[in-house]
């Protein structure tokens, strides 16, 4: 798996826990070990910019996803095919308020937008409440897996 971290924003995070997280959630979704994957941390700026470009919304948004090859979730028997898997854009001071109102570490906040960025790049979207209880109930499943694989390291 190529999973590649970018940090253009002023925010130190645990790139590390990013790219742990990333690797997590695309070997649970049976993603083919050969895909790539782009993580890039924007500041506010440049994320108001890409959130007025592809959007057509005003402000920063908290993360954006840009799919590439359009590769979908594989199966145990079966991965995805090999392939880019596109660019998961992530704005650490957006993701810090969230945080704070969640009552949670802006880590927990950035793993948590990274894994929504990862399943909208894998074709999942949470426009109709069906399509969102299954999004949001992989998404929670991968963070729970996440977090019990990532304390046994």
């Amino acid at each position: 798996m190529s999973i590649e971290i970018n940090n253009e924003s002023a925010i130190e995070v645990d790139e590390a826990a990013l790219q742990r997280l990333a690797g997590f959630a695309l070997d649970i979704m049976h993603v083919h070990p050969d895909a790539e994957l782009a993580i890039v941390l924007v500041d506010e700026a440049a994320m108001e910019q890409l959130h007025v470009q592809w959007m057509d919304e005003p402000g920063p948004t908290d993360v954006l996803s840009f799919p590439m090859d359009e590769l979908r979730p594989g199966t145990e028997d079966e991965p995805s095919p090999a392939g880019l898997l596109g660019d998961v854009v992530l704005c650490p001071q957006v993701a810090q308020m969230q945080a704070e109102t969640a009552g949670h570490t802006l880590m927990d906040e950035l793993l948590l937008l990274t894994t929504h960025g990862i399943l909208h790049l894998l074709g999942f979207d949470h426009a109709e409440p069906a399509e969102e209880r299954e999004m949001f109930g992989i998404q929670r499943d991968i963070l729970v897996g996440f977090a019990r694989y990532d304390r046994q390291r």
